[in-house]
């Protein structure tokens, strides 16, 4: 039975043919999306903003009612809550944004608890509060930038390792290429108003970790060739090089995308954004490996000679010795 490949092993796109309105147009994305979170912002969740927490059990239920819940607190008028289960199935949290204007007056946010409570009890016979915790808008903003700090120190700390494991121009290029996959999952987030909170932070984490990983394989290859090929022009060596990783990359995301995909659409509400940041990640991290990370070492004028070691006279003298015995 033949072997069915995505990739032939003949593949030969040139993908640097289309580098200049490929590099255009992402640049164009990168300042939109950063322009979209500066003007529109993101939909920070609990963690980011403070808010209520409310654990509640329902002691003669196997599981609890978690998308009645969703829709009977939201019909509060506080917002969308997060419902999830925690220790036994019929055990829940309930996280609540803090009310507008509960910084000033925390009263606001005790109304609310005691309405959410209230309502709970009245509908469902044997939910038992099993207390309320809470967040400060404070402690909640420290965390969101100690969260973002975490994300910054992230890529440049990839971008050290990848100068030091390649040379600088790597370096270099992959951190355009983590900043660039960033700011567009970022835009999507404010375009979309998905709520933002830890869980989206581990998975631009994630994404990082990825792409990183797309973009090391592609420049182990560059690196390679480099070597092999020292007469070659550079932009047909990138395209070899990225044509060379191409079935690798293609099968990678194919798979992780058909799994991502079935999460997004039979998934449940709760990671319901962090599967969105990862499938959004996954396509824009592809991407910029292909057409970020390996065209900017162009007009980092990366040539076939640019790591050679140079020739001392002595060295060349031995050379010639060499070639003429």
């Amino acid at each position: 039975m033949k072997l069915v490949k995505l990739v032939p092993d003949d593949t030969n796109i040139h993908f640097l043919k289309w580098r200049i309105p490929f590099f255009i147009v992402s640049g164009l994305l990168v300042l939109a999306s950063w322009a979209l979170v500066l003007t529109e912002g993101l939909n920070f969740g609990v963690d980011f903003v403070g808010g209520q927490m409310i654990r509640a059990t329902f002691e003669r239920s196997a599981t609890a009612p978690v998308g009645g819940l969703r829709s009977e607190v939201t019909a509060l008028g506080y917002g969308e809550p997060i419902i999830q289960t925690y220790g036994k199935p019929n055990q829940v949290s309930i996280r609540m944004k803090l009310p507008k204007g509960a910084d000033h007056d925390p009263a606001l946010a005790d109304t609310m608890t005691r309405t959410i409570t209230a309502d709970l009890k009245a509908k469902h016979a044997d939910v038992r509060i099993d207390g309320v915790d809470s967040v400060s808008g404070k402690v909640s903003k420290e965390l969101g930038w100690t969260a973002f700090k975490a994300l910054g120190f992230a890529a440049i700390a990839i971008s050290i390792y990848i100068w030091v494991r390649f040379e600088w121009q790597f370096g270099v290029g992959a951190l355009v290429s983590l900043v660039h996959d960033v700011s567009l999952t970022l835009g999507m987030f404010a375009v979309t108003q998905i709520e933002f909170d830890l869980n989206i932070v581990a998975a631009l984490l994630t994404l990082i970790g990825y792409s990183l990983n797309d973009t090391i394989v592609v420049y182990d290859r560059i690196r390679e060739n480099l070597k092999k090929y020292r007469r070659m022009p550079m932009p047909e060596l990138l395209d070899l090089s990225v044509n060379e990783t191409l079935a690798r990359t293609v099968m990678t995301s194919l798979m992780m995308l058909i799994t991502l995909t079935a999460l997004l659409l039979l998934g449940p509400q709760v990671i319901f954004g962090f599967t969105a940041a990862i499938t959004l990640g996954i396509f824009v991290g592809t991407y910029s490996s292909i057409y970020m990370a390996a065209p900017i070492l162009i007009w980092l004028r990366v040539t076939s000679g640019s790591f050679v070691p140079n020739e001392s006279a002595q060295d060349r003298q031995e050379r010639l010795a060499r070639e003429g015995a």
